[in-house]
């Protein structure tokens, strides 16, 4: 097997939400505060109202009109799947109770390992990052085998010390693929406050914007290629004609907080949102 080539449970595929087999875990597990992305106030752990008996979406269709675009925006990476299906053996916290409060603590851990699984497996296929691939591919099966740890296992898991782990070697991927963007000014926008900013055909190849604030920035026609978005905050970022060509570590869940047109060039790893204009 070539050392870049992905293994079973570290593709894309297995890395994209399967709701169909998930028992609904993100509209029970998780907090919902009342908000412009959310209509109502919900305690974790407890059943979101729209959620049917069959762990289906009561308003999947209308999310947004009904005033939960929060929902259309959020990603688990897989991690929903995983956990009802693997970690838990198919057992639904309705028919099986004792395991309820379990399977909601163990869901957002494994949303963060699927998430770096995510970022990892990415890493993996930089050509220019070539040379680091042996320290990303030891990363990724780490990140892998623990997504599969019994649901017990998870209680003592420091997850938050493995996740600073695999940034670091997120952080040196990145400067090693950005520095291959020719004559690129330094553009160092880590954690930028970019809200509202009009950035309207700026240039930014290569430019690090891992954790900037881009709500509702104007980014019409923006050049946006090999920069790097990790963890960049787009919610109503104008996207409209911007070129994302091998933009670094965006994901489906950015792509659906901001808006677009058909003209907005995206990875081929993601698909356009429904609600962007065509």
């Amino acid at each position: 097997m070539p050392d870049n080539a992905p293994r079973p449970g570290t593709d894309r595929a297995a890395l994209r939400a399967d709701c169909a087999s998930c028992f609904g875990l993100c509209c029970v597990a998780l907090t919902l505060t009342r908000s412009a992305d959310f209509a109502i106030n919900k305690d974790a752990g407890k059943p979101c109202r729209n959620l049917q008996r069959d762990f289906r979406c009561g308003i999947h269709t209308e999310l947004r009109t009904q005033g939960f675009p929060g929902c259309t925006v959020y990603d688990c990476f897989g991690a929903g799947q995983k956990v009802s299906l693997e970690t838990f053996g198919g057992q639904d916290w309705r028919r099986a109770p004792q395991t309820a409060q379990q399977m909601f603590q163990v869901f957002p851990v494994v949303r963060q390992l699927h998430e770096l699984l995510w970022y990892l497996t990415e890493a993996l296929s930089l050509e220019a990052a070539r040379s680091l691939q042996g320290e990303i591919r030891s990363a990724l099966d780490e990140t892998e085998r623990l997504t599969r740890l019994p649901a017990d296992a998870f209680t003592d898991l420091d997850v938050a010390a493995h996740r600073d782990d695999v940034a670091a070697l997120l952080l040196r991927t990145s400067e090693v693929v950005r520095a291959t963007v020719p004559r690129r000014k330094k553009r160092d926008h880590r954690g930028a406050d970019l809200i509202g900013a009009r950035l309207k055909g700026a240039d930014l190849r290569g430019a690090d914007l891992r954790g900037a604030y881009l709500i509702a920035a104007d980014l019409t026609c923006a050049d946006l290629r090999l920069a790097d978005l990790i963890g960049a905050d787009f919610r109503d970022a104008e996207l409209s004609g911007a070129d994302l060509t091998g933009s670094l570590f965006v994901t489906q869940a950015q792509l659906n907080a901001a808006r677009g047109d058909a003209a907005t060039r995206i990875p081929p790893s993601l698909s356009r949102p429904a609600h962007w204009d065509r």
